[in-house]
């Protein structure tokens, strides 16, 4: 761990997501997931801003800032590796934009798989004409400086979307919103999702045949039950 000033610090990157569990996670509706799950899911206020569909599967590396400052955002691009996911903690600051084109022109360039912003962004045109998936509050005109305020830090726990969010912990994204999950806890549930996503396959087909929803997801027997 390196001590730059008071109260900030750049702490060690995470072990990088292995790739057997990245390709069964992009092959999961991550919706799925909250059939089993409450915790995690980010606040449904951070959207997918830069693409109309696609889906994010990588490891999270975690900034917190103290706006107007963002000198912790600049730094932490040239640290990113091929799969992560910048997850930036504004501390609740909803004006400043700390990621605009250059930043993720600097994250793209690394590889990693895309950015999600507790707070807005800016240049969306820019960002979206670069491909790279932008999740955040909204946009705006005024952005942060390079102000170099003591506090702050670069792989610490952080607040995004109201979870809380380690570094190296999953961060799981669609249009649909983002999640962020344990590893351990991520690979004890995929049997779980992927066993359901299946079920969904056969369900959509007796629906499409004129089959009872209730009746195929048990929500009929559990109203039966409710009457005894």
């Amino acid at each position: 761990m390196r001590r730059l000033a008071v109260k900030v610090f750049i702490n060690e990157m995470p072990t990088p997501l292995d790739s057997d569990l990245r390709k069964v996670c992009e092959t999961l509706s991550f919706a799925t997931l909250g059939h089993y799950l409450e915790d995690g899911f980010m606040d449904p206020g951070i959207r997918l801003l830069s693409l109309p569909k696609t889906k994010i599967v990588g490891c999270a590396v975690t900034v917190r800032i103290t706006p107007p400052d963002s000198i912790l955002v600049h730094k932490v691009t040239e640290l990113l590796r091929p799969g992560d996911v910048l997850v930036v903690d504004t501390g609740g600051n909803i004006r400043h934009a700390p990621v605009g084109e250059m930043v993720a022109l600097a994250t793209q360039v690394r590889g990693a798989s895309g950015i999600i912003v507790d707070g807005v962004v800016t240049d969306i045109e820019e960002i979206c004409a670069l491909g790279l998936p932008v999740f955040a509050r909204g946009t705006s005109l005024l952005t942060t400086k390079l102000v170099g305020l003591k506090f702050g830090g670069i792989n610490i726990p952080v607040s995004c979307g109201g979870v809380r969010v380690e570094p190296g912990d999953v961060i799981l994204g669609d249009t649909n919103g983002v999640m962020a999950v344990k590893r351990e806890l991520l690979r004890d549930l995929l049997p779980l999702a992927r066993a359901s996503d299946e079920r969904e396959l056969e369900m959509r087909l007796r629906l499409m045949s004129g089959g009872s929803l209730p009746e195929q997801s048990g929500a009929n027997a559990l109203i039966e039950r409710l009457k005894e």
